[in-house]
Order: C-alpha cells, then structure tokens, then sequence
C-alpha cells in the first residue's frame, strides 16, 4: 500500500485557497492566508531544514542589486512561529534583501507542519537555483528518511525519475574528500559516477585524485576503473552500441549494469549495494508490465 502523500509541493501551499488551509494561529495585523503581506525583515528566522549549506557570495550579491533596482518580485514563504515567522523557502530572496538594505519583505503566510519543512526547502531549491550534487543527494536523503518514503515517491515529490534519485544518493558512497571536491566543483558528478565504479575504500580516493592531476575525461575515467577492476581492454573499448545498452539499462534499473558478450552469447550483470537495493531490483525486475 502506497504511503499517503503529504503535498504536492510549494504551489500546493502557495496557490491553495483559504477555505482549505489548516486553522491559523493568532498572528499580526498584517497576516493574511490568501494574500501576501509585508513582513520586517527582524522578526523572519532561517529555516533550520535548509539544505543548501552554502550560497555563492558572487550570486547573492548580483540578486541584492536586482533587489535595490525592483525590489523582491516573488513573495517568500513564512510560517507562524509565536511573534515571530520562521522561513519556509526563499533564503536566497531574503538574504540578499537584508543586503540590500530592505526593512520589509512580501511574504505568503502559511501554517506548515514539521514534516514538510525539509520538502518545501528542497523543491524549492531544485526548481530555482540547484544544489550541488552532494548537497542535493543529503537533502533527498534526509528528505527520504524523514517522513518515510521511497525513492520513487521522492522522484515523484522532485520532478524526478527513480533511477535518478538512486544514482544521485550512490553519491553519498564516496569517500568524504571525493564528496568535497564534487561539492567544489573540482570533480564533475558524471567523473564522480564513474569513480563509483571502482573498490570502495582507498582506490576511489586515488582514483578522484588522479582525475583531477591528470585532467581525465569522464570516458577515460570509466576506462581507468574497468581496468582497475580486471576487466579487459576489449571490454573498455566495446562498440558504442553496446555501450548504449548498458547505459538505458542503468537508467531504467537505476544501479550499474554491465553486458559482457562473445559472439551470440554473454552475460548480464546488474550490481546492487546492499539488502535494499537488491530488493528493489527483485520488485522491479519481476513486477508485471
């Protein structure tokens, strides 16, 4: 039985009608469900469920200039918290408007349960101004953990395929400093996929360090892992086809998949990281349609 569904997102809460929203909290004057208000800057704390962890001084500078020229365009969303309003979404929009030197910012007022402070924060993120992929692959993780749902629910949350949810948490695979460099940016998530394809431990760590003093491409990298793992140079340089298949099999079965072939005959290997994984592969392999 599926988990019952928690919202569709921020235009669920943003677009709602009053009739419909949970009973309010006494609040201000100014607090109105169905329309936005101008709230002092001083009484908005931060969302303690953000999970973007840094944002790019250079980016917020050049949005508070946009702020100085026209003001905050789009509203950003608070909930009640005693005489105070703790932020939703729009950490972004508010911090560059305190830069700016605004006293007030619009707001739409809404009264968001704990469990959905995390999705808010996340979706409203990913639709505006991405993560980095680790930051991003620690949100849907927590997000997951949560309020208990699976990958494929969370792909339905975010705009995004299962598969996709699952290659972006096997980020979360990789040892911290490999983890930091993709944070950076020093290290793509495609050379970080690939790293993933190595030994755990040690091995992905020289392997990440070596990408970044040799200036590897993302295919050489692929190369360099499937000769660390034994394979053989006819296996690094199949033909393309048989690269494509085993690519749209990932992406369909959301884990790495490997076809190895003589002739006529071959072998399919599909990888799972742990219990749970292979228990979703088992679902989805055996599912009907």
């Amino acid at each position: 039985m599926s988990k019952r569904r928690l919202g569709r997102g921020l235009d669920s809460l943003i677009s709602a009608p009053a009739s419909t929203a949970p009973a309010a909290q006494p609040a201000p004057a100014e607090r109105e469900d169905a329309a936005v208000a101008q709230i002092p800057v001083a009484r908005i704390e931060l969302n303690p469920s953000q999970p973007r962890q840094a944002l790019d001084p250079d980016s917020l500078a050049s949005l508070a200039d946009s702020i100085r020229q026209a003001g905050v365009l789009q509203p950003v969303l608070l909930r009640p918290k005693g005489e105070m309003y703790e932020l939703v979404a729009g950490e972004r929009r508010l911090r560059a408007a305190h830069m700016a030197g605004l006293a007030e910012v619009p707001a739409l007022v809404r009264d968001v349960p704990d469990e959905r402070m995390l999705e808010l924060a996340l979706i409203e993120n990913i639709q505006r101004e991405d993560l980095n992929p680790i930051e991003k692959a620690r949100a849907v993780g927590q997000l997951i953990a949560s309020i208990e749902l699976t990958q494929e629910e969370a792909g339905q949350r975010l705009g995004m395929d299962r598969s996709s949810v699952a290659n972006l948490l096997r980020l979360l695979e990789l040892p911290q400093e490999v983890q930091d460099m993709v944070s950076r940016g020093t290290l793509s998530a495609g050379h970080a996929r690939a790293i993933l394809g190595a030994p755990e431990g040690p091995a992905r760590l020289a392997l990440a360090r070596r990408v970044l003093r040799d200036g590897l491409s993302v295919r050489q990298t692929e190369r360099l892992v499937a000769g660390a793992s034994g394979r053989s140079r006819t296996r690094a340089e199949r033909s393309p086809q048989l690269r494509h298949l085993e690519q749209l099999l990932q992406e369909s079965l959301g884990a790495r998949v490997e076809i190895r072939s003589r002739g006529a005959k071959g072998t399919l290997l599909i990888h799972f990281q742990g219990h749970e994984d292979f228990e979703r592969l088992l679902e989805r392999l055996t599912s009907p349609g």
